[in-house]
């Protein structure tokens, strides 16, 4: 019988391995790494597994993506969400825009976001410049998925690139993944 229990539980517990999503090397930026810890107990080699929470995937973004930009949390993007001098945008492509979003957010995915300067209070380039003059511009609090998310940090490295001040971007690393994990409020269906 201890036989036949033991081997159930070995059964069963290589069931519950199979159905753990295996680790992969930590990305940090854009590059894989192994990142080891030592312990008291030994040596610990950090790994991430896309569990439900950190379902996305990516690869750690740094708090400051570009110098000068100002990291900010839930509370600045609630009250940006009434500021008339701030725009919150959600930077992410359509397709994860529609499935929910900050209420009050606009839409700019961060493929489009150099070229529609002009929606965050830019004015457009002269003929032959690449430069936008955005001496008018709106403090820009530019989301995305989450901390994995390199998409708005991709979207403020063109904004710069193009004129748009660093010091009028605010970064939401935490995006809609802790947006969600808080329970706050998101719309659907916004384009």
């Amino acid at each position: 019988m201890n036989k036949l229990l033991a081997f159930g539980l070995m059964l069963f517990s290589g069931l519950v391995v199979a159905q753990t999503p295996a680790p992969e090397l930590l990305q940090i930026i854009d590059k894989s790494t192994k990142y080891v810890v030592n312990t008291p107990k030994g040596p610990i080699e950090i790994t991430r597994v896309m569990t439900p929470c950190a379902k996305n995937k990516g690869w750690l973004q740094p708090l400051i993506p570009i110098k000068g930009v100002v990291p900010v949390d839930e509370i600045d993007v609630l009250n940006a969400l009434n500021d008339k001098d701030s725009i919150v945008v959600d930077m992410r492509v359509v397709d994860d825009r529609v499935k929910g979003t900050i209420p009050g957010s606009i839409g700019i995915p961060y493929t489009e976001v150099a070229m529609r300067m002009d929606e965050l209070g830019c004015k457009k380039p002269a003929a032959g410049s690449t430069q936008w003059d955005c001496s008018k511009a709106k403090k820009v609090y530019a989301f995305c998925n989450g901390p994995v998310c390199p998409q708005s940090p991709m979207a403020m490295a063109a904004m710069t690139r193009d004129g748009f001040p660093a010091t009028k971007i605010y970064y939401y690393r935490g995006g809609m993944l802790d947006w969600d994990a808080l329970g706050l409020t998101t719309v659907k269906g916004e384009f």
